[in-house]
């Protein structure tokens, strides 16, 4: 009784066209044929013969024949593909744990916050920093003109602990 094995990955199977060449190994070998008729038809004399067509032609016969080979059950045209894909991709993939791409935020309110773990015991009360008090009108104008006064420096230093010191100093002439 005749028995074949069917393989279990069906997609890992190629389609043989023509005895042991598939689709690619076929155009690739159609390919000479049409180079061979443009060249014949459109180079200078056209539709005449001349030597030096000759080599134009062989060379793209020779090209073709080599890459519709196979290597290690795959076709030379596949390996380079894959050799020139894999060079052509980034070499160094940096991550950052902050991007908020395909992320979920939780833009929650500090009520629902406190509404949500007083009613669970597991959770433990977390202190919560009041929000910073509203600035006057005045005091922005006054803040501004000190800003933009040319005598006063003003400068930002990163302080211990993550703290951050503003400093105003009226500059000496």
């Amino acid at each position: 009784m005749k028995t074949q094995v069917i393989p279990a990955q069906i997609t890992t199977v190629e389609d043989k066209i023509a005895g042991s060449l598939n689709l690619t190994q076929i155009l690739l070998l159609m390919v000479p044929i049409l180079w061979t008729s443009f060249v014949y038809a459109f180079f200078i004399p056209s539709l005449k013969f001349s030597l030096y067509k000759v080599p134009l032609i062989v060379l793209v016969a020779v090209a073709c024949i080599f890459l519709s080979l196979r290597v290690k059950g795959k076709v030379v045209f596949n390996w380079i593909f894959i050799i020139f894909r894999y060079n052509s991709r980034p070499r160094y993939y940096i991550f950052n744990k902050n991007d908020v791409f395909l992320r979920t935020l939780d833009f929650s309110t500090i009520e629902e916050n406190e509404k949500a773990s007083s009613s669970s015991t597991a959770i433990e009360k977390k202190s919560v920093k009041e929000a910073l008090p509203a600035i006057s009108t005045e005091n922005l104008i006054k803040f501004e003109n000190v800003l933009s006064n040319k005598n006063i420096s003003f400068s930002l230093k990163q302080a211990k602990e993550g703290g951050l010191d503003v400093a105003f100093e009226k500059e000496q002439k």
